[in-house]
């Protein structure tokens, strides 16, 4: 049974410029499990998905799921080709901690490359007077998200750990902030890419509050959580006056580790050699350069992946963190 919430999105024929690679046991075509429209994991993921169709001439595009979590399930199960996770979702995949699977470890899913550091943020609109964590009334309808996405496992757990009371609201990035904007709901906490879709679109249509955590409250979560430190820059948003202090957790994509070792590293290849188009898909794959490899301490690394950055990318992946298919 497939796991996927929506159908595949934005299919691309690659033109004549195909690479001459060995093509020995290639896919006809492939799917890159993304997250809700809206949000940063959908443009990304899309667009480099596009990327890789169009130069390696293989029909291929975004698919819209749950995010993170079902993505680990989509690309151990093999239903997607590949996907894209935050680091904190993958160690509990990969302990059997999925809410989707649980007690299956999803070792199927091999990491690809570094993508960006997702920032826990929040935002409210200027009329609600919410311009910080504290100023949040007891009993506030809060969207964390897609159910099961990055958002919505950890930033609930957040805000009670900063003693906030709250009723749980789920729901794709656009969809919230619409809700946002209608009253429905109060404050919608993200864990997405900067700058998220979402969020620009709302800066556009009304005035909003994008509210930072005091040094007390990150050093909170710090001491609570698996993330780091994270400062969103002043240029980020209209918005934003001033630097705004977050913390991030690291995202990378995922391949199925069954899949052949030449498609991985020229899927890879196609990534990671044009930084500038990358940057044109979107802003958050500043951080999509070869030195980030080793932000992944978690997953193995697929083969052919893990070639590329040892050959190419000034890497020294152990043999112990590359799966072996044994």
């Amino acid at each position: 049974m497939r796991l996927v919430v929506s159908t595949a999105i934005c299919v691309c024929i690659g033109a004549a410029t195909a690479v001459a690679e060995d093509r020995t046991g290639w896919p006809d075509s492939f799917t890159v499990g993304t997250a809700s429209q809206g949000g940063t994991y959908f443009a990304y993921g899309s667009g480099w998905a596009n990327l890789v169709a169009d130069e390696l001439g293989i029909s291929g595009g975004g698919e819209v799921t749950g995010g993170p979590m079902q993505n680990m399930a989509l690309v151990h199960t093999g239903d997607a080709a590949f996907g894209m996770t935050t680091m904190g979702p993958a160690a509990e995949s990969l302990g059997g901690s999925n809410p989707i699977a649980p007690g299956v470890q999803m070792t199927n899913a091999c990491a690809m490359f570094p993508m960006y550091q997702t920032p826990f943020s929040v935002t409210a609109l200027e009329s609600s007077g919410i311009a910080a964590i504290e100023d949040i009334p007891a009993g506030a309808k809060i969207g964390f998200g897609p159910a099961g996405s990055t958002s919505d496992t950890y930033f609930p757990r957040m805000m009670e750990t900063l003693g906030v009371d709250f009723e749980r609201r789920n729901g794709g990035w656009s969809d919230l902030g619409g809700q946002l904007q209608d009253g429905l709901i109060d404050v919608i906490a993200f864990a997405a890419g900067v700058p998220v879709p979402a969020v620009s679109q709302l800066e556009v249509q009304t005035d909003v509050n994008i509210i930072e955590f005091t040094e007390a409250e990150r050093d909170k979560i710090l001491g609570e959580y698996p993330v780091s430190p994270f400062t969103i820059n002043a240029d980020t948003y209209t918005t934003l006056k001033a630097d705004a202090r977050s913390v991030s957790m690291w995202n990378f994509a995922i391949a199925n580790c069954a899949l052949p070792e030449s498609f991985v590293y020229a899927v890879v290849n196609v990534v990671m050699s044009d930084h500038d188009r990358m940057m044109s898909i979107h802003r958050a794959a500043r951080s999509t350069v070869p030195a980030n490899w080793d932000k992944n301490q978690v997953m193995k690394w697929h083969p052919g992946a893990a070639k590329w950055f040892n050959e190419n990318g000034g890497a020294s992946i152990p043999a112990e963190m590359i799966h072996s298919g044994s």
